[in-house]
């Protein structure tokens, strides 16, 4: 990852031109990482400031070398977003202006030895908060076939799953599966031969849906999510950028249903993509999907 493309978080014209809208000037990114998006509004918005969370001590290192330059204006916390009611409690803020949420990986955590990726052979940790107990080495070889099955199936998304819950769990009676080369060798050779070789490597979807099972990520959004819609000032924006399908759906039918309840509206009927530029620049970028809403 390039310094460019560190220095232009994704959708991050897209992101300035709707924080413009608010007047609050209090933003919490509720997803600091490394601290891409709020750099950007710290820089294009002077009068404002930004309250980060991530679970993560590295992203909250990162972040904090990444906008000390505007010290005093910002305020890093570790916590789970599904907390953020009690982190603005802790620090007497009540309601305020925006709410970011970037639901992706960053490739800072990518590229530490954490078993998020099988593009290096790491340990299978896959923990945002390092102190929690539950890793991807627990899942794969203590959970039973019938779970892992749901897992792969229901988070990855995968239609191989009861092919690769099979092969993880034959392999694991030999032996404990330990590292992200180990299980991403099994799951290539759980997969037919005719679809090994497809746009996205087999071993994809089933790292996604194990980090998203240690991590409990789909039902900490729904709860961060409510939660934040509650604490918006009248005219605040809230951004969710997420990068597959659980998710996108996951804050699409929560803003539909505060949508009914009148207590927001929809500013993007349909979600934003990132442009082709954008993309070329950073790949990556181009599964992310752009929600906003505004309190009402």
């Amino acid at each position: 990852m390039t310094d460019k493309i560190q220095h232009y978080p994704v959708l991050h014209r897209e992101i300035i031109e709707f924080f413009k809208l608010t007047k609050g000037n209090t933003i919490v990114d509720a997803t600091v990482g490394g601290g891409g998006h709020s750099y950007l509004i710290l820089k294009n918005f002077p009068e404002k400031k930004i309250i980060g969370i991530d679970k993560d001590d590295y992203a909250l290192e990162k972040a904090y070398e990444r906008l000390k330059e505007f010290e005093g204006r910002f305020t890093l916390v570790k916590s789970s977003f599904k907390d953020l009611d009690k982190v603005l409690d802790k620090l007497s803020i009540d309601k305020v202006g925006g709410f970011l949420f970037d639901l992706g990986v960053s490739m800072f955590q990518l590229k530490t030895e954490r078993g998020f990726s099988f593009q290096r052979d790491d340990f299978l940790d896959m923990r945002m908060d390092k102190t929690q107990s539950l890793t991807a080495y627990e899942v794969v070889n203590k959970y039973p076939q019938h779970m892992l099955e749901k897992i792969i199936k229901d988070y990855g998304e995968e239609r191989f799953y009861k092919k690769i819950a099979s092969a993880i769990v034959n392999y694991r009676k030999k032996k404990p599966i330990e590292t992200t080369k180990e299980l991403e060798n099994i799951i290539f050779h759980a997969y037919p031969r005719k679809a090994r070789y497809g746009r996205i490597h087999p071993a994809t979807r089933t790292f996604q849906a194990i980090r998203i099972e240690v991590n409990d990520e789909l039902s900490e959004l729904e709860t961060a999510l409510m939660k934040a819609i509650e604490r918006l000032d009248k005219g605040g924006i809230m951004a969710v950028i997420s990068f597959h399908s659980l998710e996108d759906r996951i804050t699409k039918k929560i803003f539909k249903e505060y949508e009914k309840l009148k207590k927001v509206k929809n500013l993007t009927k349909k979600p934003i993509v990132p442009k082709e530029d954008e993309i070329k620049e950073n790949p990556p970028s181009r599964s992310a999907k752009l929600r906003v809403i505004e309190r009402v």
